[in-house]
């Protein structure tokens, strides 16, 4: 808690007040930003008790602006398992933007398609997830002025944004289609076997982040949604192997949706109605 309202204190310091939504940005997602009237710019490496962004297409910003007169708070980049961090640290941001005042959260990220009907470039609202990461973020002390011991999990994502989501979308003529997230510790992409048993515990799509995040939000009570760019289909049966520059390529062509269904998203948003 004391590094909490340390590193609090400081971003308020430097003028980060009122926040209202925070937006986390997943690999080679950064479009929102053209969307954003910047006040400003902070390097994580000047805040105090945050981690440092290690993956270089996550640049280590946390942008803080406006959006149709609503103040939002963006990582520009997260932080992940595989580059050595612990859980903890990977949603000690969320806990920070919750202290800033934010009152939804959208988190967006690259992953893979498992789900045969997901192509390259889709968008895909999660509708649920499952964590088969190593260790839980909620391991180890528990501080009851966030939230409870045992927090419910039965509705991750909030249903109020996932329906603005799905409006946004129809209006915008974006198809946004709808699945089950699994998280895996990464860095490595998964095997044949791997895929298909994805496949059969019900999973749709395959990523290294968000969960933790998600935890960390309905926690501390905190509504959130996510949205995934599928930038590579992970069919075990006619599998090929998987350039890193070409899932960052894949990511930045969809970015433009993603960023077309927060920014009215962002307008529409009622916070009484969380």
């Amino acid at each position: 808690m004391k590094q909490l309202l340390e590193t609090k204190k400081y971003l308020t310091g430097r003028g980060i007040i009122n926040s209202e939504i925070g937006i986390v940005l997943g690999t080679g997602l950064n479009k929102i930003l053209d969307e954003i009237e910047i006040i400003i710019t902070v390097p994580y490496s000047d805040i105090p008790n945050f981690p440092i962004a290690t993956v270089e297409f996550h640049k280590g910003n946390l942008v803080y602006g406006t959006i149709a007169e609503k103040k939002v708070l963006i990582m520009q980049g997260r932080f992940h398992q595989y580059e050595g961090y612990e859980m903890q640290q990977i949603f000690f941001p969320v806990r920070v933007m919750k202290l800033l005042g934010i009152k939804a959260l959208l988190l967006s990220n690259a992953a893979g398609g498992i789900n045969l009907n997901y192509k390259k470039g889709d968008v895909v609202l999660l509708d649920d997830h499952i964590n088969l990461q190593t260790g839980n973020p909620l391991s180890g002390k528990n501080f009851n002025e966030l939230g409870d011991r045992f927090p419910d999990m039965s509705m991750p994502y909030n249903a109020t944004l996932n329906n603005l989501l799905k409006s946004n979308s129809t209006k915008s003529n974006i198809e946004l289609k709808q699945g089950v997230y699994a998280a895996v510790n990464g860095p490595n992409l998964k095997t044949r076997a791997e895929y298909k048993y994805l496949k059969v515990i019900g999973a749709d799509m395959v990523g290294m982040s968000t969960v933790p995040e998600v935890i960390a939000a309905n926690h501390v009570k905190l509504s959130c949604d996510a949205i995934s760019v599928i930038t590579d289909e992970c069919d075990p049966d006619h599998l090929k192997p998987v350039n890193i520059a070409e899932i960052i390529e894949t990511a930045g062509k969809a970015d433009a949706k993603l960023a077309r269904l927060f920014a009215p998203t962002i307008s529409s948003l009622n916070f009484s109605e969380l």
